[in-house]
């Protein structure tokens, strides 16, 4: 007999199987969408939509539409940008993957023209102030001896800053435990059925002194203050005008902090005998201690640049005031409204230079809020406890057994975060 070839007993067995249907169907195999990185082709394409976008917003707006300006020509490249990296990405990729990569240079364009703004912004107040901010001058002496006509390196901005430092603590220091307290007050209440009643209009408050505009807290202070109880305008007035700033701004962020608290700590402090006010001392304020601090940071970074409120219950003056509840107390932002709009070059560059120094003041308060709410304590920390070796027990003989050496259990390794 001659045997049978290989190939004619597969093709046999592929027909014998497809007669009888019992050959399984494989799915078609799916292609794998690549998300994300960058490749030559997009590269490529992305520069050519953005040259021919250029030339066509150029001829657009020189040779066609009666357009003029750099914000529309700049806006107009922009959508014309767009729209062709749509179509020319369409001719070479699926559908997907144009929306994917479409999204991604709407969102890596809108954050380079945030940071641009940013930096052009600081750069112009760093230009404009250089001259004076270049002196170290500007930041060991005040104004009492400076003339508009003097030179650059008289005078400075140092009652200006220990002003400012001075309210804003004073505005710190009210502000701070009455929005920790009303914040305590808006979650601890409002889990009850009762107490829900009382705290929807302290809510309410809240949300509208958020929005409310500083001019208004200026006007209040003014007219309760100074005009209805005869205060003279002083660091102490422009410190409550700024805690009405302040404080609905510490409430709001601190009430988000304590709900993050979780109820587990809470429901064993009180199955430990522990009442609600201690509970909330020694549980909840202590586990919210890093979010609170940042809590307090934003709402001071939102009170040292405040200008309206201040101007109308601080007055103004070029001496030194170290005493805030006696006699007009100047701070860096009067000092730059009152110097910016004077028509000498050297007084502008010294109100630029005052900008740049708020700015750097609010910068390090902001980073301190980061640092701050990243902070984690000692007791915070994951630690490993390693096995203990356990001894043999020996166990008393059963039915005349021989005693067998037992091993205790073994301690797992314990995480604690």
């Amino acid at each position: 007999m001659h045997p049978t070839p290989p190939e004619t007993t597969a093709t046999a067995d592929t027909t014998a199987g497809s007669g009888t249907g019992s050959a399984p169907v494989e799915p078609p195999e799916q292609r794998r969408i690549k998300l994300g990185g960058t490749t030559r082709e997009e590269v490529l394409t992305m520069l050519g939509a953005g040259a021919g976008s250029l030339g066509l917003d150029w001829l657009l707006y020189e040779r066609v539409l009666p357009f003029s300006g750099a914000f529309g020509f700049l806006l107009c490249w922009y959508l014309l940008f767009l729209a062709l990296y749509t179509l020319t990405g369409r001719l070479q990729w699926d559908a997907l993957t144009v929306r994917e990569r479409l999204a991604t240079a709407v969102a890596w364009s809108s954050g380079l023209l945030v940071v641009a703004v940013i930096v052009e912004q600081i750069g112009y107040v760093a230009l404009r102030g250089f001259d004076a901010a270049r002196h170290w001058n500007f930041f060991t002496e005040t104004m009492r001896t400076t003339a508009p006509l003097s030179p650059i390196t008289s005078g400075g901005c140092l009652h200006a800053v220990v002003g400012s430092l001075e309210q804003l603590g004073l505005a710190t220091l009210f502000s701070v435990p009455l929005g920790v307290l009303t914040a305590v007050f808006l979650v601890e209440a409002g889990s009850t059925r009762r107490g829900a009643r009382i705290v929807k209009p302290v809510r309410v408050l809240v949300e509208a002194m958020t929005a409310l505009p500083s001019i208004v807290a200026g006007l209040f202070v003014l007219g309760v203050v100074i005009l209805t109880l005869g205060a003279e305008k002083s660091g102490l007035a422009a410190s409550l005008a700024l805690t009405v700033m302040m404080t609905p701004i510490v409430t709001r962020a601190a009430e988000v902090v304590v709900r993050l608290v979780p109820g587990t700590l809470k429901e064993a402090s009180y199955a430990l005998g522990a009442s609600q006010w201690r509970t909330v001392w020694h549980v909840v304020l202590p586990t919210a201690r890093p979010g609170l601090t940042t809590a307090v940071v934003l709402g001071m970074a939102r009170g040292v640049g405040e200008t309206s409120p201040v101007l109308l219950t601080a007055g103004f003056t070029a001496r030194m005031n170290f005493d805030p509840l006696h006699g007009n107390q100047a701070s860096l932002p009067l000092y730059i409204w009152n110097y910016v709009k004077q028509p000498y070059p050297d007084m502008v560059a010294r109100a630029f230079a005052g900008a740049l120094t708020l700015m750097l003041v609010v910068l390090v308060l902001f980073v301190t809020a980061r640092l701050l709410g990243r902070h984690r304590s000692a007791t915070d920390r994951p630690t490993r406890r390693p096995l203990r070796q356990a001894r043999p027990v020996r166990t008393a003989p059963i039915g005349g057994a021989q005693p067998a050496p037992a091993l205790a259990t073994t301690a797992l390794a314990v995480e604690t975060r």
